[in-house]
């Protein structure tokens, strides 16, 4: 992956971040069903609050019931004393007092029907919540899969331009390792053949003429000495040597063969 592409690619991961971030299905979801639960709470507040109401004229009606008896034990009390004006005034409220409670059984049976509506509603609501928290739960489940597969696939997109990277560093690695080898194998024949031997020694090229001159005259001083042996050299010490016979040089007669062995193994070595 060049530069360009690689940022290219953090760009747009950037950018999908941010647009999930503003559109986060998780967070929606979880707000509507809170938003539910709210609805929810609120109907339950308005039955309770209802029901309250309710009771409270259910409490007063008792009273306005109880206030009848009494204004009709009162208005038979009067007719048993033939106060008939006292039994009239008694069943007067009487009479007030029913109309009141018929109007109470009225309200009651209208805040019955509400809070009965009101009940159904809340059962309802219950039930779409519960369906909706389920169905929630499903589709958050469902975007983290699509979510989850989405990044797979924009890594697998981004591995393999790692790849290509990585297949191109592995060939250039390949390569200088065969250089490198073909190089220590270079230096190992040019070890064995000696090659490095020059190099290796400390000798300036004058120490070691000096060292081929000294050596060539311990050879010839070594020659000379055994020319002096064999009396090979006749005019070293100034006496005439005479041979005591004649030797065939060309026919090789009287030599040594195993002499003649070892000057054949130096011609060989020299050559």
């Amino acid at each position: 992956m060049g530069i360009l592409s690689r940022a290219s690619y953090v760009i747009r991961s950037k950018i999908n971040t941010v647009l999930n971030r503003a559109e986060d299905p998780h967070e929606t979801l979880d707000y509507s069903y809170e938003q539910l639960r709210d609805e929810l709470q609120d109907v339950k507040k308005g039955i309770a609050d209802l029901t309250t109401q309710k009771k409270r004229l259910e409490i007063q009606k008792r009273r306005l019931e109880e206030n009848v008896e009494k204004h009709n034990e009162q208005a038979r009390q009067a007719v048993e004393q033939d106060r008939d004006d006292l039994a009239r005034r008694a069943l007067e409220k009487k009479k007030q007092k029913m109309n009141q409670i018929e109007d109470l059984e009225t309200q009651i049976a209208d805040l019955q029907g509400t809070q009965d509506n009101l009940v159904e509603k809340k059962n309802e609501l219950q039930r779409r919540i519960q369906e909706f928290r389920t169905e929630k739960e499903t589709m958050k489940a469902r975007y983290e899969a699509a979510e989850a597969s989405a990044r797979v696939s924009e890594a697998m997109t981004g591995a393999g331009d790692e790849m290509e990277d990585i297949s191109r560093s592995i060939e250039r690695a390949r390569e200088d390792t065969e250089d490198m080898e073909a190089r220590a194998a270079a230096m190992d024949e040019l070890e064995e053949s000696g090659a490095f031997e020059s190099a290796l020694s400390t000798e300036s090229d004058l120490d070691r003429e000096l060292e081929e001159i000294r050596q060539e005259g311990e050879v010839d001083a070594e020659l000379e000495t055994l020319k002096a042996e064999t009396g090979s050299d006749a005019g070293g010490d100034g006496v005439d040597v005479e041979p005591e016979e004649d030797v065939d040089i060309e026919a090789g007669t009287g030599t040594d063969p195993e002499i003649e062995a070892e000057l054949d193994d130096l011609k060989n070595d020299d050559e």
